[in-house]
Order: structure tokens, then C-alpha cells, then sequence
């Protein structure tokens, strides 16, 4: 092909563009590739197309330079990565930092296959994290990569996570926010996958590391809109759970974001325990309560009922029937409730509990 001519790859019928069809495409001489405007493009698709000066064609023929950023298309202008903060003594004692908490994870059984990710951002414009296709528990320093607020990868010899994106967006709307990890622990993903949340007042620790929780709409793991699901969300709570994928939570290091996964694990199993017991559960006093948020808020550590437009919707100790061990979320400001059929969330919650006690029961 002549240099400046043109050749479009038409891939219209497909709802997924991943890195094999953007490489077959290279491979046929593309310098465009056209998708339907719903079409959903990999991270490692679309950094394929940015590395090979490939544009894409949306629809009927807008063309979007291939360099976006897959989370949010108009960014403020950065100053450029700094590679070079990949090999600095600080990342190599973060690298081992993250392999240390990929280990945990795996060996609590909060992520399986490749499943989670991590993260700390180092620089103004620079985050280390985890890469795609590798076990927590295999990582080695050698594996992790170093990306930029909008995802390109500028270090590392494996491409990054596809899900880095969740991790930016925080970073982008919480400056506090150093590290987050990314999990699916068992029981607090229970409660996501039926739009439910743990009540507060009920165990000290809970309420001081975490506390009230939020769960974020479901959208498809890696895109956009995926990564945008918890805006609304990470500026008062550190731990999100994510509609029927797992939970995400933030903090000042990578250890203490993987204490907080442990955290609300622990908790929402206990609750799920508690709750076999046919007795009530007994909470905490709203006085006691209020003793507790004022350690959290020396801590420095975030909570939704520090606003006080936000405690006329959620008061300090919240669970309304001594058994329940669910309730809905309470809505903020441009979140998106999830709402569902009250008896049909009380089935759920009680399958799940079931299930979960019967695999407790067999091991």
C-alpha cells in the first residue's frame, strides 16, 4: 500500500473489538478500522490501534483518534509520564508491596484465575499496577507495569490490567486516594450481586475502617462506563461494591486498601453467620456510634455521614429490623439507585446465605 493511502476495515457487526481483530487488521494493511457506535473496544485493543497509528471509524463515520482515553474521552491536559519512575528505589519497594498483596488475596480466597487488580499511583501523572493475565499469586515484580492517568502504558514488559481504568477514575476525583485494589471476596460480593449492603452499628472495627458502603450499577467490566460507575460514590466511602462483579476499595497504601477488602469481607460474613443464630443482633449505641466516627474522622478516613445533608437520608446506626442483615443503599447526588422487588431481594439474600453456608459446611 502507498504511503498516504487509506484502507478501512469494516468490523460493523461486531459488539466487542479485541486485540486479535485490531491485529488482524494491522496485519491486512489497516489504517482505519469502522465499528458500530455500540461497540465495545478492549483496553488492549484500543492501545494496539494508539501504538499502531490505526484510527477508528464509530458508526457512520466519525473517526476517533485511536490515543483516547477508553474511560474519559476529554481529559485536561498532563504533562507527560515519566517512565523512569518505574525504576526508581520507591516503585521497587511498592512492586513488592503489590506481589505481597496479590499473595493475600489469593491465599484468602478473594480473587480467582487472573481475577482483581492493583494499584498506587507514584507520580502526578504516573500508577503502577497490576497486568492482565496473571494470577495474584504468581506476580513478580518483573510482571508489573507503569501507565498514566489515562491508561498508556509507558513501562513494563506485560500489558497492563483491561479494568486500570476504575483505578484512574478514582485517582483523578479523590487526591487522597494512593492505592486501590480490586477483588471479588466471596460474602461482600454476595451482597453485590443482590444490590444490598451490610447495616452499620453493629461491629467497632467495621465502622471505623470502612463503614456505610455503597453499591455501584452494573456495567460491562473494562469499559467506560464500567470505570464512571463509582464517581458518584468514592469521594465519602473507600469501598464500593460493584454490582454483581466485586468491590473496589481505596487508601493511603496498598496494604491498607487490601485491610479494607479483608474488612468488609469479614463482616459481611459475620453478619451472614450472626443471622443463623434465629436470635436478634444487637447494636451499637448511636452515641457509641458517633465515639467511633470521631476516631475515623482523626484517621482521616472518609464516610458519608460526616455530610449533614447526607444523614437526613442516613442516620448513624441503620438497621431498622434487629435481623436484617441487608438493606438498599442509600441514593446520593447523580448515583443511580438500585432498586429491585423487596420479597425477591429477600429470596436472594437468603439463597445466598444458603449457598454460602453450605460451602462452609462441605470444607
Amino acid at each position: 500500500m502507498r504511503k498516504g493511502e487509506v484502507k478501512t476495515i469494516e468490523l460493523t457487526g461486531q459488539n466487542v473489538l479485541v486485540m486479535r481483530d485490531v491485529q488482524s487488521a494491522h496485519a491486512a494493511g489497516a489504517t482505519h478500522v469502522q465499528v458500530c457506535e455500540r461497540c465495545v473496544i478492549t483496553p488492549s485493543a484500543r492501545d494496539f490501534l494508539r501504538q499502531n497509528e490505526i484510527e477508528l471509524v464509530i458508526g457512520g463515520g466519525t473517526v476517533v483518534a485511536a490515543s483516547s482515553s477508553a474511560a474519559s474521552p476529554a481529559q485536561p491536559a498532563r504533562s507527560p509520564a515519566n517512565p523512569k519512575l518505574f525504576f526508581t528505589p520507591e516503585a521497587e519497594a511498592v512492586k513488592k508491596e503489590i506481589c505481597a498483596v496479590g499473595r493475600k488475596l489469593w491465599n484468602r480466597g478473594y480473587v480467582d484465575g487472573n481475577g482483581g487488580n492493583i494499584s498506587y499511583r507514584i507520580g502526578p501523572n504516573e500508577v503502577l499496577c497490576s497486568p492482565t493475565l496473571v494470577s495474584k499469586y504468581d506476580l513478580t515484580p518483573e510482571d508489573l507495569c507503569l501507565v498514566d492517568l489515562n491508561g498508556v502504558q509507558v513501562a513494563g514488559n506485560r500489558p497492563r490490567t483491561s479494568e486500570i481504568f476504575l483505578h484512574l477514575e478514582i485517582y483523578k476525583a479523590v487526591p487522597e486516594a494512593k492505592s486501590c485494589v480490586h477483588c471479588h471476596p466471596p460474602h461482600a460480593t454476595a451482597y453485590a450481586i443482590t444490590g444490598r449492603v451490610p447495616p452499620n452499628g453493629i461491629i467497632p472495627e467495621f465502622e471505623v475502617f470502612v463503614g456505610k458502603v455503597a453499591v455501584s450499577p452494573y456495567e460491562t467490566p473494562g469499559t467506560a462506563a464500567f470505570a464512571q460507575t463509582v464517581l458518584p460514590y468514592v469521594r465519602d466511602h473507600n469501598t464500593v461494591l460493584l454490582s454483581n462483579h466485586g468491590i473496589i476499595c481505596w487508601a493511603d497504601s496498598v496494604t491498607h486498601a487490601e485491610w479494607y477488602a479483608e474488612v468488609v469481607d469479614t463482616y459481611c460474613q459475620t453478619l451472614i453467620l450472626a443471622s443463623q443464630l434465629g436470635v436478634p443482633i444487637s447494636q451499637i449505641s448511636e452515641k457509641h456510634t458517633s465515639d467511633l466516627l470521631a476516631i475515623k474522622k482523626t484517621l482521616g478516613l472518609p464516610d458519608a455521614r460526616f455530610d449533614p445533608a447526607a444523614m437526613k437520608e442516613c442516620q448513624l446506626s441503620d438497621m431498622d429490623d434487629p435481623n436484617s442483615i441487608a438493606r438498599l443503599p442509600c441514593a446520593r447526588d447523580g448515583a443511580t439507585t438500585i432498586t429491585a422487588d423487596a420479597p425477591e431481594m429477600d429470596r436472594l439474600v437468603k439463597t445466598v446465605t444458603d449457598a454460602v453456608m453450605s460451602a462452609m459446611g462441605a470444607s
